[in-house]
């Protein structure tokens, strides 16, 4: 049982499961005492014993006292303050090439060019763009750069250039660069590997799991597969990383509802870090999925999740981006609210220094902001994502996993709605769904500690 505004989880028994809503029910009629209250879920749930309930009614009313049921919504007495702070910008996503060496089918960026031509970032571009980030981030110390593409390994020695250049900037201005690289696995070779241990923070390595279903989705511009080339490649990057700060990222499609099984594959061939992601795509495309699917998708992701606790308990666990979870602490409010920051503290630069929102709009003129010359110089479009919030969203405000997904992805809402504050409807179900395991994996294995001791 979730109280969402305060994120308490509660493991019940069947009597306060089937109680908890009633008796709700009755503190909204204004029933106040233990006895009318009581009298009231005995009258509602009469197969239940009056002993039974009334114990059951005072720990439910204790729960409540402590802040920890029917708790209030604090959070939306914040949102103008919120929307009125000061803009800093705290992350880039350096599109450091417009080009790949894949020609992946459900590529968004249009197999690496975005839509639009071939390009490589230059180091000087790359250089302005890190001197912004610099100039706008007010006193943050800590700075993430992504260097992202096409494939950012075609574009290597500014890659490597651009961090020499990071790094001499940390301590003039007091700040701390974290990189990370995405990388389609290709290019990697020793020296690039030795390069990312030492200097990339994270490591996203693209593949989409079992072999038929890679090489179908994941091809080299002539068609081959590619699932052969990279896998022993991101063996070794798993384990010369201790297994830890990278991932293995998928995209699964209508080709694999079964996405469960690919998960189990990633994590048979050693890897620990494992994210497996629904396609987003345009529904006359052949892979995408449909709202027919659903039932069979949130199936699959039980079956992930009962896969996943086995797995737990028997010491053979891997971690699954989508079910990790902080019931304890989690994200800031403003992290709960807004989400990944897209526009505001999180931009996305073109090897030509354009700034967009975020890679997802990329190529999409009516969300150019500005460049790395004369930074943002369309604040409206800054403003329109700063007033981008659960509370925005309608569809968010009465969603049980609003604090944990913060209103979704703003590129996925505009593309399937018209509107950054609009809803990805097939997304929403698939988050809610992952949000629902995720919770039942933290009580499930919290039970499992609770016995040992």
């Amino acid at each position: 049982m979730l109280d969402v505004n305060s994120g308490s989880v509660h493991v019940v028994d069947e009597a306060a499961y089937r109680a908890i809503p009633v008796v709700e029910e009755a503190l909204k009629l204004g029933k106040k005492t233990d006895g009318e209250i009581t009298a009231f879920v005995s009258r509602e749930l009469p197969d239940l014993s009056r002993g039974e309930l009334a114990e059951t009614v005072q720990e439910i009313l204790a729960l409540r006292d402590a802040g920890m049921l029917y708790a209030e919504d604090v959070y939306e007495k914040y949102i103008d303050g919120f929307q009125n702070r000061e803009t800093v910008v705290k992350a880039l996503c350096l599109h450091i090439a417009h080009d790949c060496n894949l020609a992946c089918r459900y590529c968004f960026a249009g197999k690496g060019e975005y839509h639009g031509d071939r390009a490589l970032m230059s180091y000087e571009v790359g250089k302005k763009a890190l001197d912004f980030l610099v100039a706008n981030s007010g006193n943050r110390v800590n700075l993430e750069v992504d260097f992202f593409g096409g494939e950012p390994l075609m574009n290597r020695q500014v890659v490597e250039d651009l961090v020499a250049y990071g790094r001499s900037l940390e301590k003039p201005h007091n700040k701390k660069f974290r990189f990370t690289l995405t990388t389609n696995g290709v290019l990697l070779d020793d020296e690039v590997m030795e390069f990312a241990n030492r200097e990339m923070a994270n490591i996203v390595l693209s593949i989409d799991g079992r072999k038929e279903i890679h090489d179908l989705m994941r091809p080299h511009r002539g068609g081959q597969g590619s699932y052969d080339e990279v896998v022993p490649k991101y063996r070794k990057v798993a384990e010369s990383r201790n297994q830890m700060n990278y991932y293995v990222r998928g995209t699964f499609t209508r080709n694999n509802l079964d996405f469960a099984e690919d998960v189990k594959h990633l994590a048979d061939e050693g890897f620990e870090q494992i994210s497996m992601e629904p396609v987003v795509a345009s529904p006359e495309e052949d892979y995408a999925l449909r709202e027919e699917d659903l039932p069979r998708l949130l199936e699959e992701y039980d079956k992930l999740a009962l896969e996943y606790i086995r797995r737990k308990k028997e010491g053979k666990g891997f971690n699954f981006f989508h079910f990790m979870i902080d019931l304890e602490g989690g994200p800031c409010v403003a992290k709960r609210l807004s989400g990944c920051g897209s526009g505001t503290e999180y931009l996305s630069v073109t090897p030509w220094g354009d700034l967009y929102p975020c890679h997802q709009f990329v190529g999409q003129e009516a969300f150019l902001m500005g460049n790395v010359d004369d930074g943002i110089v369309r604040t409206d479009i800054r403003d329109a994502f700063k007033a981008c919030n659960v509370y925005a969203k309608e569809k968010c405000r009465e969603c049980f996993a609003k604090y944990y997904c913060s209103g979704g992805c703003a590129a996925n809402a505009y593309n399937f709605s018209g509107h950054i504050n609009g809803s990805y409807d097939l997304g929403c179900e698939l988050q809610r769904k992952r949000v629902e395991c995720a919770i039942m994996i933290k009580a499930a294995l919290a039970d499992e500690e609770k016995e040992k001791i």
